[in-house]
């Protein structure tokens, strides 16, 4: 069974090992392409003093190794009068890619999502062309509010539009005994 915990920055290494090729792709994160480690360790890990409170990431460790797998980061969405919207990235192992780690650890994200306050969670900008995420979200509630035209440019396949994906969040059930 998958592990998730708080990532810790003796992480980056594993992290960077998931997001480099996602980044040297260019085909589901509105990222640069020729992104450095650096810059790329700012956009993933808090920094002591980093620009978003808000933000915690998570990992998925695999069982029998417990290297990291998969990550995620979980923010508010917005500040203000928008901070009850919760916003999360996902990154997955190309070698875990269709066992489920994914949807186990959007889950995970969800329920944490829930527990700290927030009300719904918002996408804004998933590739209308990575089908397996849109799949995957619509299959965990979230709905298409809006697509942004040619908003992003796939390297391969051209301009394509960016998805505005949400669900609300329901409370989560009493635990047998409570409430």
């Amino acid at each position: 069974m998958l592990r998730f915990r708080e990532a810790w920055a003796g992480d980056w290494p594993a992290l960077w090992t998931l997001m480099e090729p996602v980044v040297r792709a260019g085909e589901t994160y509105c990222w640069e392409r020729d992104m450095d480690e650096e810059a790329a360790r700012r956009e993933w890990l808090p920094g002591p003093a980093g620009p978003d409170p808000t933000l915690t990431v998570f990992v998925a460790l695999e069982p029998a190794t417990d290297c990291v797998i998969a990550t995620a980061q979980l923010h508010a969405n917005r500040g203000g009068p928008g901070a009850h919207v919760a916003n999360a990235s996902f990154l997955v192992a190309a070698e875990a890619a269709g066992r489920g780690v994914g949807r186990a650890l959007a889950g995970h994200v969800l329920a944490e999502a829930r527990e700290g306050g927030y009300t719904a969670m918002q996408f804004n900008a998933v590739v209308q062309t990575n089908e397996r995420a849109v799949a995957l979200w619509t299959s965990l509630g979230f709905g298409i509010v809006g697509t942004v035209p040619r908003a992003f440019h796939h390297p391969v396949l051209g301009p394509t539009g960016l998805h505005i994906m949400h669900r609300f969040l329901e409370p989560a059930a009493p635990a047998d005994g409570e409430g």
